[in-house]
């Protein structure tokens, strides 16, 4: 399982989004994909009175899914590929390095 945290930023690699970025918001691990913030907007059609947030109901936009293989970690401003590290951590503890650093 690629290793992708909420709080990373990524790009899109693939797909309708391609070439955009942003901030990781959730990721769902059982279904293979990560919600970004600002990208795969998606329109709900909400009845009156069914949530606190908006009791008058009407159009509501959030953030849909992509697929997590579709998204790439970006460092600074390049794409950087991770890998789960744990050499000179010891056994039990690992590290997410970037795959040129990890080689060294």
């Amino acid at each position: 399982m690629p290793v992708i945290r909420k709080g990373d930023t990524v790009k899109v690699i693939s797909g309708k989004e391609k070439g955009k970025s942003g901030k990781v918001l959730e990721v769902l691990r059982e279904d293979g994909r990560v919600r970004v913030e600002k990208l795969m907007i998606v329109k709900r059609h909400q009845k009156k009175g069914r949530s606190q947030s908006s009791p008058e109901g009407g159009i509501v936009e959030k953030a849909g899914t992509i697929a997590i293989s579709n998204v790439m970690v970006v460092t600074g401003d390049a794409p950087v590929r991770l890998e789960k590290v744990a050499r000179e951590l010891g056994a039990k503890e690992k590290a997410r390095l970037a795959k040129r650093q990890a080689a060294k």
